[in-house]
């Protein structure tokens, strides 16, 4: 199969607005001579997709950022903004803060392009089912940018249109409703509009993997709708990839570590997973306008790295490694998620060295294993060129049975959400749940639910948006928990899970509002 490359592509879709100060880069082709064949709609889907690999969306900084939010992560970084950030005290002048507004805004207004020219395009340029599998991708990726800026800044501008004069620079911001309607919105439209697979098209894009499918679309949907407790609406969505028309087009891969390496990539369990690579470029692919020279780097193995390995900027805590150690598998043996998660010195799993050499700090010490190469046959994390081509899994099948299962029980049929939640536990060899803890009830099941999400999504981006959306932060005894998992959560205030709408864009825009968190 062919891997969507992001790379190449004409730069004429990414900043090509107008504006009060009309400057022309003879360089850059302009709208005028733009959006005129197939190749220049493939071209402009191509640059939403470029959007994913930079620095404040899936490169580094946004799933970074949410991991450092979670009890999982502490930061660990002489970088001092990568510190607040997990302290929940960042403030909004915060670079890191504004790169993750920009970039996924990037991401909008690509897709808006896309939306709206695209469109425009009759037969004769585009064949009717090749124009809807490539609106289609343009609904997912300004949804799922959407999705991400409502769970991570709470309320935001939505802008469906390109501007049209000078005051469409300054949207309002939107309502929570309104946001979340968009995001509902954007991925049934993609759902209808995308195919299954790659396989059989007809078109350039035939064969190709990592782009958006009928299924990314239908999951990111179930898992939106649980986010605002739409438990009816999540339950249809998630059914028909587990026993509807898509049952059977995901299943759990055996080997839990093919989650997170550059072994079988794009596999059974993927829904959705950005591409990264090491073998194309020579300009870092930051931020910026990419280019046939861009690379396609996946700053995280470094940024999560070990000491002397990488860049060192964050670390497990302890309550996520003894979280593993809580249940043996039916062979006696721990948790294998363990050792895929947290680099760690453990004799009797045979785990004694790191980055194949001896095991080089105390017998204590605890580090991020998961998408760094750590255990993959590289020396370091630090050799970016070499190392950083692991692929970012957006969504997984694993999320989507854990999201039913939990949906089931907020429905109440608790007895019904055990087979699901068995699904993953099965992979890893933990007991029958049925057997070691039957008949729970709805609220034990919530926390059974906590605790195997806990386990199976460790350093995954998840754990601060299923704590936000569980209310925990408001509930006296659940936040006494997170202080104690995570001593981050003692400065954290009402209000402040949130990141904070950067300054630079109250300061650009009157009509933006400040969020709870500034």
């Amino acid at each position: 199969m062919k891997k969507l490359l992001y790379a190449v592509m004409a730069a004429a879709t990414l900043f090509s607005c107008d504006n009060q100060l009309e400057q022309v880069n003879p360089n850059v082709p302009t709208l005028a001579s733009h959006w005129q064949t197939q190749e220049q709609a493939f071209a402009g889907v191509t640059a939403i997709y470029n959007g994913l690999i930079t620095d404040g969306a899936y490169m580094r900084t946004f799933p970074a950022f949410s991991d450092n939010r979670g009890d999982d992560f502490q930061g660990d970084s002489p970088a001092v903004y990568l510190e607040l950030g997990g302290q929940f005290t960042i403030p909004e002048t915060a670079g890191e803060v504004q790169w993750i507004w920009r970039d996924h805004y990037i991401l909008v207004f690509r897709s808006n392009q896309v939306l709206t020219y695209v469109s425009e395009m009759g037969e004769e340029v585009l064949d009717p089912d090749l124009k809807n599998r490539l609106l289609g991708q343009a609904y997912f990726l300004r949804g799922l940018a959407y999705y991400n800026l409502a769970i991570t800044f709470k309320q935001v501008p939505v802008i469906t249109e390109l501007p049209k004069d000078d005051n469409d620079y300054y949207p309002e911001t939107a309502s929570e409703e309104v946001l979340w309607n968009q995001i509902y919105s954007d991925l049934s439209m993609a759902q209808d509009l995308l195919p299954v697979s790659y396989k059989n098209v007809s078109g350039a894009d035939q064969g190709q993997v990592g782009r958006a499918t009928k299924g990314a679309a239908i999951g990111l949907l179930g898992k939106a709708y649980v986010y605002r407790q739409q438990w009816e609406d999540a339950k249809v969505e998630f059914e028909k990839l587990i026993s509807g028309d898509l049952a059977g087009t995901y299943s759990l891969v055996a080997n839990y570590r093919d989650n997170f390496s550059e072994v079988n990539e794009n596999n059974s369990e993927s829904l959705f997973e950005v591409q990264f690579s090491t073998t194309t470029g020579s300009i870092w692919n930051w931020t910026g306008e990419p280019n046939s020279n861009w690379k396609q780097i996946n700053g995280l193995g470094v940024s999560y790295a070990m000491d002397g390995k990488g860049w060192a900027d964050y670390l497990p805590t302890r309550w996520i490694y003894n979280e593993y150690k809580q249940e043996r598998t039916v062979d006696g043996e721990l948790d294998p998620r363990l050792l895929t998660t947290i680099a760690s010195y453990e004799p009797e799993a045979n785990s004694v060295l790191a980055y194949g050499e001896p095991w080089p700090f105390a017998t204590d010490a605890i580090y991020p294993r998961k998408y760094t190469n750590d255990g993959l046959g590289a020396s370091t994390d630090l050799a970016m060129e070499a190392t950083g081509g692991i692929n970012y899994r957006v969504l997984r099948y694993a999320d989507i049975l854990m999201l039913y299962a939990e949906t089931l029980n907020e429905l109440g049929n608790t007895a019904g959400a055990y087979q699901y939640i068995q699904q993953v536990r099965d992979r890893v060899k933990l007991p029958d749940l049925a057997t070691t803890k039957p008949d729970m009830t709805q609220e034990q099941m919530r926390d059974q639910i906590a605790h195997e999400r806990a386990l199976e999504f460790a350093i995954e981006g998840n754990r601060i948006h299923d704590i936000i959306r569980w209310g925990w932060l408001y509930k006296p005894e659940k936040l006494s928990l997170l202080k104690e998992h995570d001593s981050d959560f003692n400065t954290w205030v009402a209000g402040k899970e949130y990141l904070p709408i950067p300054q630079s864009e109250l300061n650009n825009n009157k009509n933006l509002s400040p969020n709870s968190a500034n």
